[in-house]
């Protein structure tokens, strides 16, 4: 699990592979071993960790709003639009809205989401690592 800045001056965030997509929105990665992604510089405490992902999840939605307002704009302003496949190759696209992702887990399985439970995935699992991590320090801690 690589970690990109986020470019607003908050440090690393749990994001994808130093890649970002045509609107400079970091890459959304599923955090797969959180282990070594805790180890990683920036991510000390899981509170941090969590406040990182939080803030990313919070980026994901204020971008998902101004891409719906320049959607509802755009229709207006052009009938049709048609997508570049490649030089002067064009195709028409119809995309339906869906309401469900498939996130790929590995190990041949796939789960399917809906879209909110997707995003919160990351936090959940950082969440359970946490809680996994204090319930082994108590543990430790009442043997001594």
């Amino acid at each position: 699990m690589v970690t990109t800045k986020d470019g607003c001056g908050l440090g690393e965030v749990a994001a994808g592979n130093g890649q970002r997509l045509p609107l400079g929105i970091p890459e959304a990665v599923l955090v797969e071993d959180v282990d070594s992604f805790m180890k990683q510089p920036g991510n000390e405490t899981a509170d941090t960790v969590l406040k990182k992902l939080d803030e990313q999840y919070h980026k994901y939605k204020f971008t998902e709003l101004n891409l719906a307002q320049k959607k509802r704009r755009l229709k207006g302003q052009i009938p049709e639009i048609k997508f570049l496949l490649a030089d002067n190759l064009y195709c028409k696209a119809s995309v339906p809205p869906t309401d469900n992702v498939c996130l790929w887990l590995g190990a041949n399985v796939m789960l399917e989401y809906d879209i909110d439970e997707a995003q919160h995935f990351n936090l959940a699992r950082v969440y359970n690592w946490d809680v996994k991590r204090r319930n082994k320090d108590d543990s430790t801690k009442n043997k001594a």
